[in-house]
């Protein structure tokens, strides 16, 4: 598996690749997108990191979220920076570190349709440019793109794709689409166990991109966790 020789007595169990079995989500807001992802990185039942970052940066103005193998996606989004990069030599009329987010949402499809049969990576691609405003792509595993106000990915969303399609609202607010974004990988958190550590969102609008890091004792808490008073006492 892998080709993990015999000889070096690795454990079974850990043969398996490095995944980034996640929660990641993304949603168009009045003037920007909300970007938001967990930190758990597991190799089966094992948890080979804590706080990795899957929220990747493509240019100033478009990021992507990875689910799926690490390896993988890490090598999508390096693909899809330099096509950008060389696109944008080739053009008089565009921003240097900027990009069209249909543009970048489309060569990412293309590697991912391209090589579904060998891929195992769901993304999501987010931005703002002066085209199309906000902009939120989903592609799934298989390659397919669709353009939605918002959507989720990875092993958590199953368990909050619900509560999202229940409480979503178009053209919300920068604080209220970042506290919604916040609320919905928490609930993913408290519920799947490939997802956990750090929640980390990136906020994109007309002006630049904003990073944002919530340690587990600010996250919100589910309606059967302990309060956050008794999380801080426990912190300290």
């Amino acid at each position: 598996a892998y080709g993990v020789p015999p000889a070096l007595g690795v454990s079974p169990e850990l043969h398996e690749a490095v995944s980034t079995g996640t929660t990641i989500m993304a949603c168009a807001y009045k003037g920007g997108v909300v970007l938001g992802a967990d930190s758990r990185t597991s190799t089966g039942n094992y948890i080979a990191n804590r706080a990795s970052d899957k929220i990747t940066c493509v240019t100033d103005n478009v990021w992507m979220c990875r689910s799926g193998s690490a390896a993988d996606t890490q090598n999508v989004c390096a693909y899809v920076k330099n096509l950008v990069e060389e696109h944008n030599m080739q053009r008089t009329n565009c921003d240097p570190g900027m990009a069209d987010v249909k543009m970048v949402a489309n060569v990412t499809m293309q590697l991912a349709y391209g090589n579904k049969d060998k891929l195992s990576a769901g993304m999501i691609i987010g931005g703002w440019d002066a085209k199309e405003g906000a902009q939120v792509y989903g592609i799934p595993l298989g390659g397919s793109l669709t353009r939605t106000p918002f959507t989720v990915g990875g092993s958590g969303s199953a368990y909050i794709y619900g509560w999202c399609d229940n409480t979503f609202r178009e053209d919300m607010s920068r604080e209220e689409a970042e506290a919604w974004v916040t609320r919905a990988i928490s609930l993913a958190i408290a519920r799947d166990a490939s997802s956990g550590g750090v929640i980390r969102l990136v906020t994109i609008h007309e002006h630049g991109s904003e990073r944002k890091m919530l340690q587990p004792h600010e996250h919100p808490a589910c309606h059967d966790e302990l309060p956050a008073r008794c999380r801080e006492s426990i912190k300290a």
